[in-house]
């Protein structure tokens, strides 16, 4: 083996002590509503893409890219910066990703050209995968026997985030405009990266390389880390599911019968999001060894949960939501919720596993473990339109209900080989 190929395998399994185990309570609420409120940066600009569109006079086979691009610069970030987690001390890296991420919006705030504000969009997406730099954080300031739980709760501010980040930025931007809602994000970023830097512990990594041969070294714990590999082909299968039904939902919803405005559909992400409240239970499950029963009991409810959806809003076995429009909207909300608690139990004991793995890799681990499950997310939203213009909500179901099955039978099957996560 050549001395570059050493480096790039020592620094992917070197020894590295985690900091003290400091994560109190308060700490753990602040971790679960800072990635909360950064996650918000990728998601918000779906509902507003129409009002963009025509402040900034965008060409129409361009006002997809508000809506991509941060997303894309996203995993961008995860590839190009979250490996410096594992490079370069803790704290003042996430404080100077966040601060930039602030900046970015700033930008995209006050700009009236189209160039500079779709750059801007993808400059802040990539920054904000300093959540994924402030997951690790957190789990190494937990005790292992309690790191479960706190990847759980601080994920339950990432699920939260995620959900509530497109009815959020629908109320600012309804209020008092859309570069209200930039000006809004912004502004948070600047007082988090503040208060980060006040409360985060130092965290200096112990293997010395450079930033190339820590590029390379992401191949190589893809390709031998089997924990990774069977928990992101997990969650990219759950979240293809969960993205096709979100990515749709607010169509169905204004269809009739529900026939449902601006406003009703935010209301209806807000009470779908009651089921992130799985998340911290999750983890406990995973502290306490029930790692694969909680497994394969999310994975199980989501299977369900598809099943009242298509019954609400399909019609599934001669159910008529027009002569029930009430109930069909309350099955579809408990369903929303019971597929968002199975999306978060997989997403939750796999982060769990991956963060008990070797600490010297943890940042480049995480940031593979969500780039996959991303690319997940992604083919979901795209099969979910398809689907929906082909099939209907029928279609719409169908897809999430062949990725949950897929996800399902690989917990199973790992179950069967006496695999916990």
């Amino acid at each position: 083996m050549n001395q570059s190929a050493e480096n790039t395998a020592n620094i992917a399994t070197a020894p590295w002590e985690d900091t003290p185990h400091t994560l109190t309570a308060t700490m753990t609420v602040f971790f679960a509503g800072a990635v909360g409120v950064i996650v918000m940066n990728l998601f918000a600009a779906q509902p507003l893409t129409g009002v963009i569109v025509r402040s900034l006079h965008l060409q129409p086979a361009l006002a997809g890219l508000t809506a991509m691009l941060p997303q894309l610069g996203y995993a961008a970030g995860l590839v190009l910066l979250v490996p410096l987690c594992d490079l370069l001390e803790n704290r003042r890296l996430i404080v100077c990703t966040l601060s930039c991420c602030a900046g970015f919006l700033a930008v995209a705030m006050i700009s009236d050209s189209r160039i500079v504000f779709l750059l801007a969009l993808f400059l802040a997406g990539a920054a904000s995968s300093v959540i994924q730099m402030l997951v690790p954080m957190a789990a190494s300031m937990a005790r292992e026997s309690h790191r479960g739980r706190a990847v759980g709760n601080v994920m339950s501010g990432l699920m939260l985030g995620i959900l509530l980040s497109r009815p959020t930025a629908s109320l600012i931007a309804g209020a008092v405009g859309w570069r209200a809602f930039y000006g809004f994000a912004a502004l948070a970023d600047a007082l988090l990266a503040v208060t980060l830097y006040m409360k985060l512990p130092a965290r200096l990594p112990s293997a010395v390389t450079s930033y190339l041969p820590l590029l390379r070294s992401l191949w190589i714990l893809l390709r031998s880390e089997p924990v990774l590999q069977r928990n992101a082909t997990s969650a990219a299968l759950v979240m293809a599911a969960f993205s096709a039904f979100w990515t749709a939902i607010g169509l169905r919803l204004a269809q009739p019968p529900f026939n449902f405005n601006m406003n009703g559909i935010a209301l209806f992400a807000l009470a779908g999001a009651a089921g992130a409240i799985m998340t911290p239970l999750a983890g406990r499950a995973g502290d306490l060894g029930a790692g694969r029963k909680a497994l394969l009991a999310g994975h199980l409810t989501m299977l369900m949960a598809l099943v009242f959806i298509g019954v609400a809003g399909a019609g599934w076995g001669g159910f008529s939501a027009s002569a029930h429009p009430v109930l069909a909207c309350a099955m579809l909300v408990a369903g929303a919720g019971a597929l968002d608690a199975g999306v978060v139990t997989d997403q939750t004991l796999g982060r769990r596993a991956i963060n008990l793995l070797g600490s010297a890799a943890r940042g480049r681990l995480n940031g593979l473990f969500v780039g996959v499950f991303f690319i997940g997310g992604a083919l979901g939203a795209v099969l979910s339109g398809t689907a929906l213009a082909l099939a209907g909500w029928s279609g719409v179901c169908s897809i999430g209900l062949i990725f949950a099955s897929l996800a399902f039978v690989l917990r199973l099957w790992n179950a069967t080989r006496g695999i916990d996560v």
